[in-house]
Protein backbone atom coordinates (compact mmCIF):
# COMPACT_ATOMS: atom_id res chain seq x y z
CA UNK A 1 0.00 0.00 0.00
CA UNK A 2 1.34 3.38 -1.01
CA UNK A 3 1.10 6.02 1.69
CA UNK A 4 2.10 9.25 0.08
CA UNK A 5 1.12 12.68 1.51
CA UNK A 6 0.15 13.77 -2.02
CA UNK A 7 -2.31 10.87 -2.35
CA UNK A 8 -3.88 11.60 1.04
CA UNK A 9 -4.41 15.27 0.05
CA UNK A 10 -6.13 14.47 -3.28
CA UNK A 11 -9.55 13.57 -1.77
CA UNK A 12 -9.39 16.67 0.43
CA UNK A 13 -8.69 18.89 -2.58
CA UNK A 14 -11.63 17.40 -4.47
CA UNK A 15 -13.88 17.93 -1.46
CA UNK A 16 -12.71 21.56 -1.12
CA UNK A 17 -13.31 22.21 -4.85
CA UNK A 18 -16.79 20.74 -4.54
CA UNK A 19 -17.58 22.92 -1.51
CA UNK A 20 -16.38 26.02 -3.35
CA UNK A 21 -18.36 25.16 -6.49
CA UNK A 22 -21.69 24.80 -4.66
CA UNK A 23 -22.08 28.50 -3.65
CA UNK A 24 -21.03 29.60 -7.14
CA UNK A 25 -23.66 27.34 -8.72
CA UNK A 26 -26.30 28.58 -6.28
CA UNK A 27 -25.42 32.21 -7.05
CA UNK A 28 -25.60 31.56 -10.80
CA UNK A 29 -29.01 29.93 -10.41
CA UNK A 30 -30.24 32.89 -8.36
CA UNK A 31 -29.11 35.34 -11.04
CA UNK A 32 -30.84 33.35 -13.78
CA UNK A 33 -34.02 33.16 -11.73
CA UNK A 34 -33.84 36.87 -10.88
CA UNK A 35 -33.52 37.76 -14.53
CA UNK A 36 -36.21 35.47 -15.83
CA UNK A 37 -39.68 36.88 -16.23
CA UNK A 38 -43.27 35.90 -16.41
CA UNK A 39 -43.89 39.20 -18.19
CA UNK A 40 -46.39 39.79 -20.90
CA UNK A 41 -46.08 41.71 -24.11
CA UNK A 42 -48.17 44.51 -22.66
CA UNK A 43 -45.56 45.87 -20.28
CA UNK A 44 -43.34 45.43 -17.27
CA UNK A 45 -43.42 42.58 -14.82
CA UNK A 46 -41.52 41.73 -11.66
CA UNK A 47 -37.96 40.53 -12.12
CA UNK A 48 -38.87 37.08 -10.89
CA UNK A 49 -41.90 35.16 -9.80
CA UNK A 50 -41.08 35.43 -6.12
CA UNK A 51 -38.92 33.93 -3.45
CA UNK A 52 -35.42 34.93 -2.44
CA UNK A 53 -34.01 34.86 -5.99
CA UNK A 54 -35.91 38.03 -6.85
CA UNK A 55 -33.84 40.02 -4.38
CA UNK A 56 -30.91 40.61 -6.74
CA UNK A 57 -32.94 42.51 -9.35
CA UNK A 58 -35.31 44.01 -6.81
CA UNK A 59 -32.37 45.31 -4.79
CA UNK A 60 -31.38 47.49 -7.72
CA UNK A 61 -34.98 48.51 -8.49
CA UNK A 62 -35.26 46.80 -11.88
CA UNK A 63 -37.91 44.70 -13.59
CA UNK A 64 -38.15 42.84 -16.86
CA UNK A 65 -40.64 43.32 -19.66
CA UNK A 66 -41.32 41.61 -22.96
CA UNK A 67 -41.16 44.19 -25.72
CA UNK A 68 -41.68 42.97 -29.30
CA UNK A 69 -40.71 39.45 -28.26
CA UNK A 70 -37.48 40.35 -26.40
CA UNK A 71 -37.26 40.11 -22.59
CA UNK A 72 -35.49 43.30 -21.57
CA UNK A 73 -34.53 45.04 -18.36
CA UNK A 74 -36.56 48.09 -17.38
CA UNK A 75 -36.29 50.59 -14.59
CA UNK A 76 -38.90 50.66 -11.82
CA UNK A 77 -41.16 52.84 -14.00
CA UNK A 78 -41.06 50.34 -16.89
CA UNK A 79 -38.72 52.28 -19.19
CA UNK A 80 -36.34 50.15 -21.26
CA UNK A 81 -32.67 50.03 -20.27
CA UNK A 82 -29.90 50.10 -22.87
CA UNK A 83 -26.21 49.30 -23.25
CA UNK A 84 -23.71 51.16 -25.44
CA UNK A 85 -21.38 49.04 -27.59
CA UNK A 86 -18.20 51.15 -27.07
CA UNK A 87 -18.43 50.86 -23.26
CA UNK A 88 -16.18 48.47 -21.35
CA UNK A 89 -16.94 46.69 -18.10
CA UNK A 90 -15.09 49.46 -16.23
CA UNK A 91 -15.67 52.57 -18.35
CA UNK A 92 -18.64 54.45 -19.79
CA UNK A 93 -17.87 56.11 -23.13
CA UNK A 94 -21.12 58.13 -22.98
CA UNK A 95 -20.53 61.56 -21.44
CA UNK A 96 -21.66 65.15 -22.03
CA UNK A 97 -24.36 65.43 -24.72
CA UNK A 98 -24.46 61.65 -24.97
CA UNK A 99 -25.35 61.30 -21.27
CA UNK A 100 -28.04 63.97 -21.66
CA UNK A 101 -29.76 61.83 -24.32
CA UNK A 102 -28.89 58.50 -22.71
CA UNK A 103 -29.04 59.15 -18.94
CA UNK A 104 -26.89 56.69 -16.95
CA UNK A 105 -28.78 54.44 -14.52
CA UNK A 106 -27.75 55.14 -10.94
CA UNK A 107 -27.39 52.18 -8.58
CA UNK A 108 -29.96 51.74 -5.81
CA UNK A 109 -28.89 52.68 -2.31
CA UNK A 110 -28.99 49.02 -1.27
CA UNK A 111 -26.15 48.18 -3.66
CA UNK A 112 -25.77 45.87 -6.60
CA UNK A 113 -25.35 42.11 -6.30
CA UNK A 114 -24.74 39.13 -8.56
CA UNK A 115 -24.78 40.04 -12.24
CA UNK A 116 -25.24 43.67 -11.24
CA UNK A 117 -22.34 45.92 -10.40
CA UNK A 118 -21.26 49.53 -10.51
CA UNK A 119 -18.61 51.59 -12.23
CA UNK A 120 -17.28 55.05 -11.47
CA UNK A 121 -18.07 57.52 -14.26
CA UNK A 122 -15.66 60.24 -15.42
CA UNK A 123 -17.65 62.80 -13.36
CA UNK A 124 -17.19 60.67 -10.22
CA UNK A 125 -20.80 59.43 -10.04
CA UNK A 126 -21.71 55.74 -9.87
CA UNK A 127 -23.45 53.88 -12.68
CA UNK A 128 -25.23 50.52 -12.54
CA UNK A 129 -23.95 47.69 -14.74
CA UNK A 130 -25.48 44.35 -15.73
CA UNK A 131 -23.13 41.54 -16.81
CA UNK A 132 -20.41 44.19 -17.17
CA UNK A 133 -22.48 46.52 -19.38
CA UNK A 134 -23.16 50.04 -18.06
CA UNK A 135 -26.92 50.75 -18.21
CA UNK A 136 -28.79 53.78 -19.61
CA UNK A 137 -32.32 54.97 -20.31
CA UNK A 138 -33.21 56.88 -23.49
CA UNK A 139 -34.94 60.27 -23.62
CA UNK A 140 -36.64 59.21 -26.86
CA UNK A 141 -38.74 56.64 -24.96
CA UNK A 142 -41.76 58.67 -23.90
CA UNK A 143 -43.68 55.93 -22.11
CA UNK A 144 -43.06 52.52 -20.51
CA UNK A 145 -42.79 49.64 -22.95
CA UNK A 146 -41.09 51.61 -25.72
CA UNK A 147 -37.67 50.64 -27.04
CA UNK A 148 -37.07 53.35 -29.63
CA UNK A 149 -33.36 53.48 -28.82
CA UNK A 150 -32.59 49.90 -29.85
CA UNK A 151 -30.32 49.73 -32.89
CA UNK A 152 -29.56 53.45 -33.00
CA UNK A 153 -26.02 54.34 -34.04
CA UNK A 154 -25.25 57.55 -32.14
CA UNK A 155 -22.38 59.16 -30.23
CA UNK A 156 -19.82 56.82 -31.73
CA UNK A 157 -21.53 53.48 -31.32
CA UNK A 158 -24.55 51.24 -31.41
CA UNK A 159 -27.20 51.16 -28.68
CA UNK A 160 -28.94 47.92 -27.67
CA UNK A 161 -31.71 47.00 -25.27
CA UNK A 162 -30.33 45.37 -22.14
CA UNK A 163 -31.77 41.87 -22.32
CA UNK A 164 -32.47 39.80 -19.23
CA UNK A 165 -29.87 37.27 -20.44
CA UNK A 166 -27.15 39.92 -20.57
CA UNK A 167 -26.60 39.49 -24.30
CA UNK A 168 -27.09 42.43 -26.66
CA UNK A 169 -30.47 42.51 -28.38
CA UNK A 170 -30.28 42.35 -32.16
CA UNK A 171 -30.38 45.82 -33.67
CA UNK A 172 -33.91 46.68 -34.64
CA UNK A 173 -35.44 43.70 -32.81
CA UNK A 174 -37.71 45.95 -30.77
CA UNK A 175 -36.97 49.31 -32.25
CA UNK A 176 -39.96 51.52 -32.88
CA UNK A 177 -37.90 54.39 -34.18
CA UNK A 178 -34.50 54.77 -35.70
CA UNK A 179 -33.69 58.44 -35.64
CA UNK A 180 -30.23 59.00 -34.19
CA UNK A 181 -28.81 62.03 -32.47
Amino acid sequence: MISSPALRKAPNRRRLRMLLALPAAAAAAAVVAACSSSGTSSGASPAAGGGSSAHAAAAVGLKTATISGATVLTNAKGFTLYSFAPDTSTTSKCNGACAQNWPPVKPAASGAKGAFGTIKRSDGSAQLTFHGHPLYTFVGDKSPGQASGNGINAFGGLWHEATASGAAAPAGASSVGGNGY
